[in-house]
């Protein structure tokens, strides 16, 4: 090196074997910060391994936590709310507990769908009635898996334990109950066939050790029969529905009969009343009279009749006083008044007609 950048180095504290006087000094927080370097990384790669691992879980409403430690579940189930556990030694399956629903049906494309909602779709359950004729019935089943006993029931059947609870028994009670049917008699005994299975799924579910699900209800939707069996019901159906109109009417015509005899006999009636009232009035009357020519003739004596002859005998002797040309005619027996003729006034009309 020249003498001259020697002399340069030398001068500014930056060379030779002579200790700087101005030499840089770092900051003590980097130098505190290079002795605590080990625990930074141990807290760098522990909260790593937190978000990594996520040694806790959120329950919400509706669901229950059931932990699981090396393998083997906690008998008490989680409330909601948030919990930790152990990672990779422990474990925490959050199970829903709200009401779910399984339609069964053939309206869905796809053979079994599940819905995050709680609602499953899987086929119409295929019964041989009877005489061993296809039908298909649509069902609608709630039902909700019991909170306390949760832990046992997962640990029993699983998480897939609808499909081991639920759909074996629904279609194995409603095969049983609708096969007793004909296809015939299914719409008829609609409400019937439902209570039978409605009871008999809850029946067996309830017989399940620790009663592990609740049933809620059961809905009979849809009776599909074969083509021809719901023909011949239509047929049947369409005769009825004559039959009952055909009696309906003989039923009108002989409720109008009656009316119609009811009436002629209430006419018949007031006649029979009026001619019986007409003919009580002449019978009435008819004996008043006969009484009263009774007393009449009661009343007429001897005695009266000569009176009377008198009075009459005398009232001719004044007429003949007056018509002393009178022709006059004696009763016999002198009851009858005498008969007399003015013979006068009889030659005055002839006269005057001639």
């Amino acid at each position: 090196m020249p003498a001259d950048l020697n002399d340069y180095f030398k001068k500014n504290g930056q060379g030779g074997d002579s200790s700087p006087k101005n030499s840089f000094e770092p900051p003590q927080f980097f130098k505190d910060l290079g002795k605590k370097a080990g625990l930074l990384y141990l807290l760098i790669i522990l909260i790593g391994l937190f978000i990594i691992a996520k040694p806790f879980v959120v329950i919400n409403s509706g669901e229950v936590g059931i932990k699981a430690t090396a393998g083997k579940f906690d008998p008490r189930a989680l409330a909601p709310g948030l919990h930790f556990f152990i990672p990779f030694i422990q474990d925490v399956f959050v199970v829903d507990t709200k009401v779910r629903i399984i339609n069964y049906t053939n309206n869905q494309d796809v053979a079994v769908h599940t819905s995050n909602s709680g609602i499953k779709y899987k086929r119409a359950i295929s019964v041989l009635d009877a005489r061993g004729l296809p039908v298909s019935i649509d069902l609608t089943v709630q039902y909700k898996l019991k909170a306390d006993s949760a832990p046992q029931t997962i640990a029993t059947w699983g998480l897939s334990w609808e499909d081991k609870i639920i759909n074996p028994v629904v279609r194995d009670v409603t095969r049983n109950i609708v096969g007793k049917y004909t296809a015939e008699d299914l719409p008829v005994k609609r409400n019937e066939i439902a209570k039978q299975i409605t009871f008999g799924i809850e029946n067996k579910i309830n017989a399940q050790p620790g009663q592990p699900v609740k049933l809620l209800a059961v809905q009979l939707r849809r009776i599909v029969l074969p083509q021809k069996i719901k023909e011949q019901i239509e047929i049947v159906q369409i005769a009825k529905q004559q039959a009952e109109k055909a009696k309906y009417e003989v039923e009108q015509a002989k409720q109008i009969a009656q009316k119609n005899a009811a009436l002629a006999q209430g006419d018949a009636n007031a006649r029979k009343i009026r001619a019986q009232g007409q003919a009580d009035a002449i019978k009435i009357e008819a004996n008043a009279n006969a009484i009263a020519n009774k007393e009449l003739g009661n009343s007429v004596t001897p005695n009266l009749l000569k009176l009377r002859l008198l009075d009459v005998q005398g009232k001719f002797n004044e007429a003949l006083k007056v018509n002393k040309n009178a022709q006059i005619f004696l009763t016999p027996g002198g009851v009858v008044p005498n008969i007399w003729i003015d013979s006068k006034n009889r030659k005055r009309s002839l006269s005057v007609g001639k």
